[in-house]
């Protein structure tokens, strides 16, 4: 069956991989041997960069993964999924000429940034997570789940229990990592418009931003 989407930096056992219309780089295969142009979804390792970074033992071109997932969303548009905490959000990328943009923000890029909760698209815990996303307007983003109300059975950050809290049970590490199937399907979505914009040249480029009226482009000022 033909591969229609790209998802780098997964899992060996990735939930990715049980569908047939993706084509799934992970660390055997090596993400940045992908030099295709179709738009991608990055997953890159985001222990170097976390709240708790001082105490990770990452391997030494890891934290590097991250920034270099910042340049092929870019030049390829996509997704790019970190935890919210990430400092690579806060990061000064080439001395902050290209940083991310703040939320509600687009970069030069056309690049912007969104929160999700992916405990709304199925996730066993709360998992709040920022998206990177370059390639489509946000009017044009499909959208997003209802946000479930119930109390997560179990948590990210370990176990714990409040007052009037049913105890929550430690994620195990795959648990962590895994991307729910609905979010799966919402990124699909995504990657299809951008995929339409590009075959349309909708497009971002030369440093300012562009609407995305199909047959015309107009600079925003």
């Amino acid at each position: 069956m033909f591969k229609k989407f790209i998802a780098l930096f997964v899992r060996r056992d990735s939930s990715y991989k049980l569908r047939e219309s993706w084509d799934c780089y992970d660390i055997d295969r090596g993400a940045k041997t992908y030099n295709g142009n179709d738009p991608v979804v990055c997953h890159p390792p985001c222990r170097a960069w976390g709240q708790l970074s001082h105490m990770a033992k990452p391997r030494l071109d890891e934290k590097e993964l991250a920034l270099w997932s910042i340049d092929t969303v870019r030049e390829r548009g996509g997704i790019l999924e970190h935890p919210h905490g990430s400092k690579l959000f806060k990061h000064k990328y080439n001395g902050g000429e290209h940083r991310l943009p703040l939320i509600g923000d687009y970069d030069n890029f056309g690049g912007f940034v969104i929160e999700i909760d992916q405990f709304d698209f199925g996730h066993v815990a709360s998992k709040p997570t920022k998206l990177y996303i370059v390639g489509c307007s946000k009017e044009q983003l499909p959208s997003l789940p209802t946000r479930r109300l119930e109390t997560p059975k179990k948590s990210i950050s370990g176990t714990y229990a409040m007052k009037g809290v049913t105890l929550r049970k430690r994620c195990t590490q795959y648990e962590r990592e895994y991307t729910p199937s609905k979010l799966i399907d919402w990124f699909e979505d995504v990657l299809t418009v951008i995929k339409q914009n590009n075959e349309c040249h909708v497009v971002y480029k030369y440093g300012y931003q562009k609407t995305w009226n199909y047959g015309q482009e107009e600079e925003v000022s």
